[in-house]
């Protein structure tokens, strides 16, 4: 069995300058901290979490027969893909560069792939006598960092129009870590779509497991469906503790105070990297593509060896990058370390165009 590439830590453990996840790299709040601590693993949950879907309904605006609940992103991916091939689904679009699971998830099911570059590729390929299908688009994009223009935003509100079978699911796990603009996407096209929120990305607890997912408008009977797919107590205490504070006012708060300083750091980073003849693209978030002047795939592991770790990009369809997350001072200078140290080890790549 082949399993998907991730980022963040491995067999090796965590990396003290890890690059390779998305994850903010700003401490969680303390409050957050001190809350999770706190949560009660002494008890089962509510197998219903009555109080919690109440709660998000009342902040997200969304009424709570439309909510599931989700073990994480990558769960949601999964049990989203199932439900789908009960819908009568058989193909499944997804972006390409793209985080791999979309794909690895329709797999599994026998449901055939069709990857994507841009919007374009869908609206030219799709017609509206074809079978269902479900479009992934992840917004802004892993591994790109990109949003959708106002003309892709156009041009997909203009697809789902002509092709009522196609059913769209809006992945929102970067969507409090986009540093630049804001989403094209408008609330009406997102109200008509399966939507994904996986907050421990932006609030740095990765390793609580909890996402909310959001039926289309009209769609509760859906929703319910995918609710009873789930296994009993798809959350623990600790999701349970990250949903309940993941969208109020404090935690806006914080998303904003953060963003403020990644975009700092950010800068910084990326001035350093084209100093040192890195091709950056363009992005919107705290993380990008980049590729080095010199091969860096063979010094993997002396990178790892000073505690630094890229993530190649290669599995998400982008061979010849590397994903690279903003990351704190301390960590850029272990990274320019890192990096002055394989010079002379390194030979030119040749030209790929971005």
């Amino acid at each position: 069995m082949t399993l998907t590439e991730h980022g963040g830590p491995d067999a090796l453990g965590r990396a003290p300058h890890d690059f390779s996840s998305n994850a903010s790299c700003v401490p969680t709040p303390a409050w957050l901290s001190t809350a999770l601590a706190q949560a009660d693993r002494h008890h089962y949950p509510d197998p219903h979490y009555s109080a919690l879907y109440r709660q998000l309904s009342h902040e997200l605006g969304v009424a709570p027969e439309r909510l599931s609940l989700c073990a994480g992103g990558a769960e949601g991916i999964r049990r989203l893909s199932l439900h789908a091939l009960l819908r009568g689904v058989r193909r499944v679009w997804v972006p390409t560069p793209g985080f791999a699971d979309y794909a690895a998830a329709a797999r599994a099911l026998g449901l055939a792939v069709s990857p994507y570059a841009c919007v374009d590729e869908v609206v030219q390929a799709c017609d509206p006598t074809h079978e269902p299908a479900l479009l992934w688009l992840c917004e802004p994009c892993n591994p790109t960092g990109r949003g959708l223009s106002p003309e892709e935003a156009h041009a997909l509100t203009a697809l789902l129009r002509r092709h009522p079978r196609l059913q769209l699911c809006v992945d929102l796990a970067y969507a409090e870590l986009r540093l630049h603009g804001s989403s094209h996407l408008p609330e009406a096209l997102l109200q008509a779509a399966w939507v994904l929120r996986c907050p421990n990305k932006a609030l740095a607890t990765t390793g609580v497991r909890a996402a909310v997912l959001q039926a289309p408008q009209g769609q509760e009977a859906d929703a319910a469906q995918l609710r009873a797919l789930a296994a009993s107590w798809v959350l623990g205490a600790e999701g349970v503790v990250l949903l309940h504070h993941a969208f109020g006012e404090a935690a806006q708060a914080h998303y904003r105070a953060q963003r403020h300083t990644l975009r700092l750091w950010q800068q910084a980073q990326h001035t350093a990297l084209v100093q040192r003849g890195w091709v950056l693209q363009p992005s919107h978030s705290n993380f990008t593509l980049g590729r080095a002047a010199h091969d860096l795939t063979p010094r993997r592991t002396t990178l790892r060896e000073h505690g630094v770790k890229l993530r190649c990009a290669a599995s998400l369809g982008a061979p010849g990058w590397w994903r690279l997350s903003v990351q704190p001072p301390a960590s850029q200078a272990a990274l320019w370390r890192a990096l002055d140290a394989l010079e002379p080890l390194l030979a030119p790549q040749p030209i790929l165009t971005p």
